[in-house]
């Protein structure tokens, strides 16, 4: 099983930019989307269906054109959950849990918090919160998580640590929460595979931030200890285009 998780920045931009095409060729099984920022009303039922995939979505109830999630999945899931146990972090469309025979799947986009203080005691609850909950499921099955997790892990996960040290994607204080994420038993998949430097999955729109590859890795798949057997590959598709994100993905053999 093949599953990638991307951060569009955009359903009704990306459609404009080959996203059909691509989803007709990709070699996966599961495409999990953040920040699709649409309604599934405000779709054509062609943009809404794509052949080959049965499509999940949830979406902001809070604030038109703003986060969202969407799930689209050539093996359906025997049910689809959407967010939390904690209401405080309901209606913003950020989560979608898939239950499959072997694991637990999550979509994610998980808050960003540069705007201030409180929108980033928001990232660092929602966070808490997220665990808490898989936590609980995994006493049944174990986890996956995929999407956006708006935290670059170490230093080597961004080209500038030191000048961002004080930025809410490196701050001290989220990176702590990964490493507690970490300590719980959950695997960066990523890392298992590749420890080089330089690999990113969202670069700025500014600045050519893309062609001169000065990026950030805080696109992930983590998955539970128990699932370390199954895990075969885990990469970044860099060279897929139409977000200021790009795919990232996992194989496992059940």
């Amino acid at each position: 099983m093949k599953i990638l998780s991307w951060n569009i920045n955009g359903y009704r931009a990306i459609l404009k930019k080959e996203f059909k095409e691509w989803m007709q060729t990709v070699d996966a099984d599961i495409v999990l989307l953040q920040e699709t920022k649409v309604e599934p009303v405000q779709l054509k039922e062609e943009e809404l269906n794509l052949p080959l995939w049965k499509s999940d979505w949830n979406w902001s109830k809070k604030r038109k054109g703003y986060s969202g999630t969407a799930s689209f999945c050539k093996q359906e899931a025997h049910s689809i959950f959407t967010g939390l146990d904690d209401p405080i972090y309901q209606g913003e469309g950020r989560v979608q849990l898939l239950e499959y025979d072997n694991f637990w799947l999550f979509n994610i986009y998980f808050p960003n918090g540069q705007m201030n203080e409180e929108r980033l005691a928001y990232k660092l609850g929602f966070y808490d919160a997220f665990l808490a909950y898989a936590e609980k499921l995994r006493e049944e099955k174990p986890i996956i998580v995929g999407g956006d997790f708006n935290t670059a892990h170490k230093a080597i996960d961004l080209s500038n640590p030191k000048a961002n040290e004080n930025s809410s994607g490196f701050l001290q204080i989220e990176r702590d929460w990964l490493d507690k994420f970490v300590a719980h038993g959950y695997i960066d998949t990523f890392r298992l595979f590749n420890a080089e430097a330089e690999n990113y999955s969202w670069w700025s729109y500014r600045t050519a931030a893309r062609e001169r590859n000065i990026g950030w890795r805080i696109d992930y798949f983590f998955v539970s200890e128990e699932l370390r057997p199954y895990l075969k590959n885990a990469w970044i598709d860099s060279n897929v285009f139409g977000s200021d994100h790009c795919p990232v993905g996992i194989e496992l053999s059940f």
